[in-house]
């Protein structure tokens, strides 16, 4: 029985031609691809960033209840939401926008990379933070009767996501491409948002 040997002149394999072809056709695929990567990338950016403030200001408002005291989610900087954020419960000095040394820290969210920008618009302008009293409801710093409220909104590269938070002190998290009601809130100075419990 003889071996059988391979025939050198019938090889398989790709010529130079058909390679730069194949490599065309690859670069093509690529090209068509890579916006729509970069957009899917930047909505799953954005989502994220406004999931995890969502989260930060259902966790005050849940922390606040089961502990029946004052809990606070402030900018990490006291000035500006893009320094990131934290949820601390209070123990002194009701006029101060960040955590101090006699204060509970609960959660901490590290600074949002610019190009990712986040704006606030809250009915309370002394400062970057939201406050929920016991019952879950927010107030200001400067009464317990008087409720805070406004938006946030997450933007990047015409991608955005808002989190509106009511009267009521819920919040919620919407797309302004593809909901109508979801606007940034326009807050006035004469706003009325006090109320008696």
């Amino acid at each position: 029985m003889s071996a059988i040997k391979p025939d050198i002149n019938g090889a398989a394999g790709l010529t130079l031609v058909e390679l730069l072809i194949v490599l065309s056709i690859v670069a093509l695929l690529l090209a068509a691809g890579v916006p729509s990567f970069r957009h899917y990338l930047q909505t799953q950016q954005v989502n994220n960033a406004a999931g995890d403030f969502l989260f930060a200001l259902n966790l005050a408002r849940s922390e606040a209840m089961r502990r029946g005291t004052r809990v606070d989610l402030a900018a990490r900087d006291g000035n500006d939401w893009q320094s990131g954020w934290q949820v601390f419960v209070r123990q002194s000095g009701a006029d101060k926008y960040t955590v101090g040394s006699d204060d509970e820290l609960i959660h901490s969210h590290a600074p949002l990379k610019l190009p990712l920008k986040l704006v606030a618009r809250l009915s309370d302008r002394s400062g970057a933070y939201i406050a929920y009293n016991a019952s879950g409801r927010t107030r200001t710093n400067v009464s317990t009767l008087t409720r805070q409220w406004g938006s946030w909104q997450f933007s990047l590269n015409g991608q955005a996501r808002l989190i509106r938070l009511t009267l009521a002190g819920r919040a919620r998290m919407c797309n302004p491409a593809t909901d109508n009601s979801c606007q940034f809130a326009e807050v006035t100075e004469t706003d009325d948002t006090s109320y008696t419990e």
